[in-house]
C-alpha cells in the first residue's frame, strides 16, 4: 500500500524535521559473506541506544550489492523489526532506493510494506537524463513513499544536479527531507537555494551528508534572499556513513552544535573539532585512494569495537587500501575524545544477545 507524508507518525516526523543523527546502516557479514543476523541486529540496537533518531538502510553504506544478493528485503525487515522491538521511541526509518523508475518503485513498495517512513532516492542511474526526466522519476516514486532527496557526490557515482532541479524537487509536496552530500560547497548552496526559493524550508528538513564538512554544516546559517526579504535556513541533522561509527559521541556532538547555535556562540574549541572530524573521515573513508576502501574502513572501526566480526564486503575485491589501517590507527590515537569505545564495551554483550 502506498504511503504519504500524512501516514508518518506525528512524533517521528517532528523529530526528523527538528534534526537528529541518522546512521547509514552497514551490512554485517560472516566470513563466507552471508548475512550475520546477530551482528546486524546488534548494530541497530547500538544506534538506537546511542541516541540516533533514525536509521537509513539499503543505502551506500549498506552496500548497493545487497540487491543482487537477494538481501534488500531481509536487511530492511531486520532493521524495522529490531527498531520496533528495541526502541522506546521508534526511529525514523529511511530506505535507500536506486535504479531506473521500475526498480525504484518496486523497492519503495517493499519499504512501504515494512513500515518505513520515507525513501532516500538515488539518481545515480539517470546520468545524462534531462531535468524533466529526473523530476518525472521523482514524482512517480513519490506516489509510493515520501521522499528524501539525495545529492550524492560524483566521485562515488552521483550525478551533478542543478539549482533548477532542486527548486523543482523542493516544490513536490511529497518531499520531507534532502541529504546534501556533493562534498562541494557550490552544490550544497544549490540545494539550500532551491529549498529557499521553493518556500519549502518549513516542510523540508536539510541533512548533511558532506562527510568532509559535517560540523560546519551543522552550525552554518544560510541567509538567502526571497522576494523583498531574507530567509534563514539551517541544516538540521546528519545522515551519514561516517555516523555509522562512534555514534554516542556523534549524538553528543550534535547536541553541542545545537546548543551553540541556540546561544549564537560558536567557540574555538567547537571549530577545532571540525578539522579533527574531517581528519578521521579521511582515514575511515580512504580519501587518499579515491574512497576505494570507504565501506571496509567503516567496518574496521566497528570490528575494533567488537560490533562486527570482520571487514568483509559482498564483493571480495572491496577491501581496505594499503596503508588505510595505519591511518585509522593514527586518528584513533590522535582523537580519543571522539570515540565511544567505553559505551560500546559496556553494552556490547547485551546488544549481541538473542
Amino acid at each position: 500500500m502506498a504511503r504519504t507524508v500524512a501516514d508518518i507518525p506525528e512524533a517521528a516526523l517532528a523529530r526528523f524535521r527538528a534534526g537528529t543523527a541518522i546512521p547509514a546502516h552497514p551490512l554485517a557479514l560472516t566470513a563466507i559473506r552471508t548475512l550475520d543476523e546477530t551482528r546486524q541486529r546488534a548494530l541497530s540496537r547500538y544506534y538506537i541506544d546511542a541516541g540516533a533518531g533514525g536509521l537509513a538502510v539499503g543505502v551506500h553504506t549498506t552496500q548497493f550489492a545487497i540487491r543482487d544478493a537477494g538481501l534488500y528485503e531481509p536487511v530492511l525487515h531486520l532493521a524495522a523489526e529490531t527498531a520496533a522491538d528495541w526502541a522506546r521511541n521508534p526511529p525514523f526509518l529511511i530506505a535507500g532506493v536506486v535504479g531506473r523508475t521500475d526498480q525504484a518503485v518496486a523497492e519503495a513498495r517493499v519499504a512501504a510494506s515494512l513500515g518505513y517512513h520515507a525513501v532516500l532516492l538515488s539518481l545515480a542511474a539517470f546520468r545524462g537524463a534531462s531535468e524533466d526526466e529526473l523530476i518525472a522519476h521523482c514524482r512517480r516514486v513519490s506516489e509510493e513513499m515520501p521522499l528524501v532527496g539525495f545529492y550524492l557526490q560524483p566521485a562515488v557515482g552521483g550525478v551533478p544536479l542543478s539549482f533548477s532541479f532542486w527548486r523543482r524537487f523542493a516544490e513536490l509536496d511529497c518531499v520531507v527531507g534532502i541529504k546534501i552530500a556533493p562534498f562541494d560547497r557550490y552544490g550544497t548552496l544549490d540545494v539550500v537555494r532551491g529549498v529557499a526559493e521553493a518556500g519549502a524550508e518549513d516542510r523540508i528538513a536539510l541533512y548533511t551528508g558532506n562527510d568532509d564538512n559535517i560540523l560546519l554544516d551543522l552550525v552554518t546559517p544560510w541567509h538567502l534572499p526571497r522576494g523583498d526579504r531574507a530567509v534563514e535556513l539551517r541544516i538540521a541533522g546528519g545522515l551519514l556513513g561516517h555516523w555509522s561509527v562512534w555514534v554516542r559521541s556523534v549524538v553528543d556532538l550534535l547536541d553541542r552544535a545545537r546548543a551553540a547555535v541556540a546561544a549564537d556562540r560558536i567557540d574555538r574549541d567547537l571549530l577545532a573539532l571540525a578539522g579533527q572530524i574531517t581528519d578521521c573521515n579521511a582515514a575511515f573513508f580512504d580519501v587518499a585512494n579515491g574512497f576505494r576502501g570507504c565501506i571496509a574502513g567503516m567496518h574496521e572501526v566497528l570490528r575494533r569495537q567488537g560490533l562486527l566480526d570482520g571487514t568483509w564486503c559482498l564483493d571480495p575485491e572491496e577491501t581496505m587500501s594499503l596503508g588505510q589501517a595505519a591511518e585509522i590507527d593514527r586518528v584513533c590515537r590522535a582523537y580519543p575524545h571522539l570515540n565511544d569505545d567505553s559505551f560500546v564495551a559496556e553494552n556490547l554483550e547485551r546488544w549481541l544477545s538473542p
